[in-house]
Formats: C-alpha cells, sequence, structure tokens
C-alpha cells in the first residue's frame, strides 16, 4: 500500500516539478513511510510522476519498488493497492514476456502495452494507478470498481496534478479554491462527499470504475467507464439455493485466499459480527501457522461486544488481542482523526477504526476486514426499509403520509442518543417518498431536505444534491438497485474513505476479501429472498457457513462500532462546539443561518432534543472550516 502524486506542468522546469513533488509526497508520508521514489522528466510539456511507497519487508516477497518503467522506457506506472489476480493474468496472456520484477505494477504496465485500457477492465484488485505514455504523450490514471483507494485531480490551462489524498494537491496552491455549494449540501446530507466532487472547486475525485486519459499536448481530459468483455448480468433464478450456498463459500474462501499473501504478517479485525467472523474463519483455514485476531472495544458497558469475538477466536484458536478504549482516547483523538480526512467526514466509527488499525500494526503488517459484506450480500436495515416504503405509499396517502410525518416529528423526540425504536421509526417515516426517489433519503444520514433548507443560507442551498446519482443510476425499485446506489455513493464516499483513511494514517495495509467483482456479480444473479429473506439480512451468507459456528450465532444483532459523540457533544467538546455557533463568526462565514443553528446547537447541549447526527456533521464541517480551510 503506498500514495501516489502526479504533476504535469507546462510553466515548471524540472527542478520546480521535483520541487513540488517532494512537498506532495511530505504530504502523504504516513501511506509508505519506507521509501520515497521519483519520476520526473522534462519534454515539450513537463512531465512529472512521483510516489511514496509503503514495502513489506518479508522474505521472498517481490518488493514493489516504482515508478516502473518499460523495457524501452517509454511507458511509466505507479500503483497503490493490490491486484489479486495479477498471477493469472500473467500466466494467460503473458507467457514468454521478459518480467524483471513480476510486481503488480510490471504485470499491469505488459497487459497495458498489449491490450491499452482494455487492462484495466481485466484487473481484480483495490487499486488506483497512473500511467505515463510517451509514444501517445498520454496519461492515463484508474480507479478500481470499489473504489478502494482514493484518487483527486485537478485540471487547468497550467495542466494536471493527481494524487491519493487531497492534501497533496493543496500544496500547489497558493489561495485555497472556493468551496463547493454541491459538496457542501452533500456532505450535510449525507455526512460525507461522494465522488466525483471534492469540497473544493474545481477539484474532483475520479469516480470508481472509470479511468481519467490526459492528452499532455493538448492539456484535455477524457473520462471513461472502464471497459470490460464480459457479458451482461442475468439473473440465476433457476439456482438452488443449496448450490448457491456452495458456489458462496467457495467465492469467498478464494478470496481470502488471494488477499492474504503468505510472506506477510496478515491478521484479522474480529468484532464478532457475520462479516468478521466469516472473514478470520476462512483465513484460519489457510494459514498453517495461528492467525493474530484483533478486537477493539468501549469501556462503556452499553457498547462492549467483546463476547461475542471471543467466541470465534477461541473456535478457530487464534492470537487474540482486546484493547480497550476510553471515551478520553478517544476525544484526544478527535483532531487528529477528522483533520487527516482533509475535507468535511463526519462518520464517527473513524475514530475506533483508526485505533484499532492503530493497535493491529504493532503486531502486523496487514489485516482483513469484512468492509463490504453488507452492500455485497444486502445486510443493512436501510435494505427493510426500503421494501417498507414501496407497501407503505401503496395504502396510505401523502396527504395523510404528510400529517403522520409532522405528528411523529413531534412525538418521537428524543432527548439522549439511544438509536432504538424510536430511533428507527421516525427515520423510516421521514424516508417515506412518494417519487421513487425513497432510498435517497435513507441513505442521508445527517439533514433531511427541510432541516437543511432552514440551517442554510438560501444563496448557498442546492436544489437537489443528489440529482447527479439520480441521473446516473435512476429511481431504485429493487434490493440490487439499493445496493447499487450504494457501491457508487455510500461505499465510495464514507465505507471506502473511512477505512483508507485511518489505516493508512496508521501505515497498516488492509485486504477486504468480499469487495472481489465476481463476489458481487454472483451476489447480483441471485433471487432477491437469497439475500434478504423476510426480515433476515444476508441470508445466504449466514446459511452458507453456520455450520462452522455455534446454533444461531450469526443471527445475533451486533451493534456496530458506535460512539457516543452526542454526549461529547454535551461535555468535553461543548466549548469548542460554542465556540462555533459564534454569532460573529457565522455571519462572517456567510454559510448558515445563526438563529437556526443556536437552536440546533443550543437545543442539543441542554436536552432539549438529541440532534447528534446533525450537530455532529455541523461541528465536523466547522472544524475543517477553520482548522483546515481558515488554518487557524
Amino acid at each position: 500500500m503506498c500514495g501516489i502524486n502526479g504533476l504535469v506542468s507546462n510553466k515548471k522546469d524540472i527542478l520546480e516539478t521535483q520541487s513540488s513533488l517532494k512537498l506532495m509526497n511530505k504530504e502523504i508520508f504516513h501511506r509508505g513511510p519506507d521509501e520515497e521514489v521519483f519520476f520526473v522528466e522534462t519534454s515539450e510539456n513537463r512531465t512529472s510522476v512521483g510516489m511514496s511507497v509503503l514495502k513489506f519487508s518479508a522474505t521472498n516477497f517481490p518488493p514493489e519498488k516504482q515508478p516502473i518503467s518499460s523495457e524501452d522506457k517509454n511507458r511509466i506506472i505507479t500503483l497503490d493497492g493490490r491486484i489479486y489476480n495479477s498471477s493469472k493474468l500473467k500466466n494467460e496472456f503473458l507467457s514468454g514476456e521478459n518480467l524483471s520484477t513480476e510486481t503488480d505494477a510490471e504485470i499491469i504496465l505488459k497487459l497495458y502495452e498489449k491490450f491499452g485500457t482494455s487492462a484495466f477492465g481485466m484487473l481484480d484488485g483495490i487499486f488506483t494507478l497512473g500511467i505515463f505514455d510517451k509514444t501517445k504523450n498520454k496519461i492515463y490514471i484508474a480507479r478500481d470498481f470499489f473504489g478502494g483507494k482514493p484518487l483527486y485531480y485537478f485540471h487547468n490551462e497550467d495542466g494536471l496534478i493527481w494524487a491519493s489524498e487531497l492534501k497533496s494537491i493543496m500544496v500547489n496552491f497558493s489561495e485555497k479554491p472556493r468551496i463547493s455549494m454541491e459538496a457542501l449540501n452533500l456532505f450535510l446530507q449525507l455526512t460525507y462527499i461522494p465522488a466525483p466532487f471534492s469540497i473544493y472547486e474545481n477539484i474532483f475525485k475520479l469516480e470508481t470504475d472509470h479511468y481519467l486519459e490526459y492528452d499532455v499536448k493538448d492539456n484535455k481530459i477524457f473520462n471513461h467507464p472502464i471497459f470490460r468483455e464480459t457479458p451482461p448480468l442475468e439473473k440465476k433464478s433457476n439456482i438452488g439455493f443449496e448450490e448457491a450456498k456452495k458456489q458462496t463459500r467457495k467465492l469467498i474462501e478464494e478470496s481470502v485466499k488471494s488477499r492474504s499473501f503468505p510472506h506477510v504478517s496478515c491478521g484479522s479485525f474480529l468484532s464478532g459480527g457475520v462479516d468478521s467472523s466469516v472473514i478470520t474463519l476462512c483465513l484460519s483455514k489457510i494459514k498453517e501457522q495461528k492467525i493474530d485476531t484483533f478486537f477493539v472495544g468501549f469501556n462503556k458497558k452499553s457498547f462492549d461486544e467483546s463476547h461475542k469475538s471471543r467466541v470465534v477466536a477461541k473456535l478457530v484458536n487464534s492470537n487474540h488481542h482486546e484493547f480497550v478504549l476510553s471515551e478520553k482516547e478517544l476525544e484526544d483523538s478527535t483532531d487528529k482523526i477528522i483533520l487527516n480526512f482533509d475535507e468535511p467526514f463526519a462518520d464517527s466509527s473513524a475514530l475506533p477504526t483508526y485505533f484499532a488499525a492503530l493497535k493491529t500494526r504493532a503486531f502486523v503488517k496487514t489485516a482483513l476486514s469484512g468492509e463490504g459484506g453488507d452492500e455485497v450480500f444486502g445486510g443493512y436495515n436501510k435494505y427493510l426499509i426500503g421494501s417498507i416504503n414501496r407497501r407503505y405509499t401503496r395504502f396510505v396517502p401523502e396527504k395523510i403520509h404528510g400529517f403522520i410525518v409532522r405528528k411523529s416529528n413531534k412525538l418521537l423526540v428524543q432527548k439522549e442518543d439511544h438509536r432504538g425504536f424510536k430511533f428507527k421509526l421516525k427515520k423510516t417515516i421521514n424516508s417515506v417518498n412518494y417519487t421513487g426517489d425513497f432510498y435517497y433519503n435513507i441513505i442521508k444520514l445527517g439533514f433531511k431536505d427541510h432541516d437543511l433548507s432552514k440551517i442554510l443560507l438560501a444563496n448557498n442551498r442546492v436544489e437537489d444534491a443528489l440529482k447527479y446519482y439520480k441521473n446516473q443510476i435512476g429511481k431504485p425499485k429493487n434490493l440490487t438497485d439499493f445496493r447499487e446506489i450504494d457501491r457508487k455513493i455510500s461505499l465510495e464516499g464514507d465505507m471506502m474513505v473511512k477505512a483508507d483513511r485511518t489505516t493508512m494514517l496508521a501505515s497498516l495495509g488492509t485486504e477486504s476479501p468480499f469487495l472481489n467483482k465476481k463476489i458481487w456479480d454472483f451476489a447480483s444473479t441471485l433471487p432477491e429472498k437469497y439475500l434478504l429473506n423476510g426480515n433476515n439480512k444476508k441470508y445466504i451468507l449466514k446459511k452458507a457457513f453456520e455450520d462452522y459456528f455455534p446454533k444461531n450465532f450469526l443471527n445475533k444483532n451486533k451493534q456496530g462500532f458506535g460512539v457516543p459523540v452526542g454526549d461529547w457533544l454535551r461535555s468535553d467538546l461543548k466549548e469548542e462546539l460554542l465556540s462555533y455557533i459564534d454569532a460573529k463568526k457565522l455571519e462572517e462565514q456567510n454559510l448558515f443561518d445563526v438563529q437556526e443553528i443556536n437552536k440546533l446547537v443550543i437545543n442539543h447541549i441542554k436536552g432539549i432534543e438529541d440532534n447528534s447526527f446533525t450537530v455532529w456533521t455541523f461541528y465536523c464541517f466547522q472544524k475543517w472550516y477553520f482548522r483546515t480551510y481558515l488554518n487557524l
């Protein structure tokens, strides 16, 4: 795992370019602390590529010495991530080729020489890459199907800049760009900013499963979806459930094997939930020696689920490591973790995720996680809400629903951050939509439309911040559509961002076996009832592995990485929060309605109404705005 940077400029000379790349690499050195390597070349348009690399220093493991050049020196590649089918691709397409390193990067470069950009569609992996092809005077940057690795880019009349993290691009600006109002509205509703947007105008994230083509001579960019020579997926309506179970188990076991490197110290995050338990079981079956498993919990009893992870650790006979975090430990690290995202990000589970990575890194260099299991196999409660919406809108007229919403918002007011029945019922009622866009309401974890229209000043509002995605994806009709929305929005913008930034901040490599396109495609072809059977979520996954675990273990509810941020905002973070609603600051900021924001925050602090999600979202934005944007 590493970080990649690239720079094309028609104004900088070779020394200026190398200096810029050094500054860019310095900003993301935590992504690859073992080595820093540059490629710099001056031509008709000055073209430069730089990267920092996190090496696995293990016996017989091929070093990822990058950038890598072709034999004729006409093509150069940089790669962040891993290609899991590189050996298969080498054997199938590159037999007889002269490979000096046999690394993923070199294999991709050889495939590109044979097949051009079609090579990107052959890759099974979590990656971003950059290729400079001198024969065409073009640069290609590409991103994987799930968006497991980040890639930002900026293009203007001077050239092109791209980087793994936003902070690398920002060192090239003497002044901060303007805030994107589309991104601001997206963040306040979703609590994160999905691709292609970033918090800054004219700086973008490359979308998942896309590549950017840049013409060095003409200084023009073209955005393309990655092409794959695969037939369209067809529903396997006739596949028997037992056969589906067998294939599910086989695909997951194969994916775990491909993502656990034999000569690298490798452990497993083990929360005790279905996803991490299945991954841990599969890893233990293929490793000859005991595996290391890692659990991070809290000293607050209501958040402690360590007993579930111990059951699995005992079952697989692992070297089990438990770390208990205090609220004070988490609070003290909020700045370091939140500001590392470079743009507003309000998923509070990023805090314990970082500590899980940090504690794990002391024992192993890479760890497997259950990331993506919910999206692939239909594990979220919101998938149930989707089916409820379809039934509800058939029988309840829209006018009556409006009355129910108004009443429920008064009757279901909570004073504490309890995410029980009242919380879920209110969320479900507020998510109901009669236009077919209901699922887009469900994924809004922050401000709902009516709240956003109150707290934002009129000139900062965007009529429909999710319009871009609705035009791309359309109105969801079934579970497959819900999962596709999550892949392109929630998984890319939230889950993958959280996993990447927190683990890279701890310099830990992570692998997510569920994020395998073969598994995704297989799950997408199954009858919906195999994934969501009544109220039983991830049905096929649990049934495929239930015989390996104690009876009903995989059916137990799991709380997740909840963090009591609502309490913190009333206590240790209260003073900082109050500073962010100072009338003078808000007026100078010219983004929020002073009166409405004050009402929202004060009601939460005084315990009149629990506004944990919205106040935390506001707090995270303000922290980014004053600490990063204004550098105060």
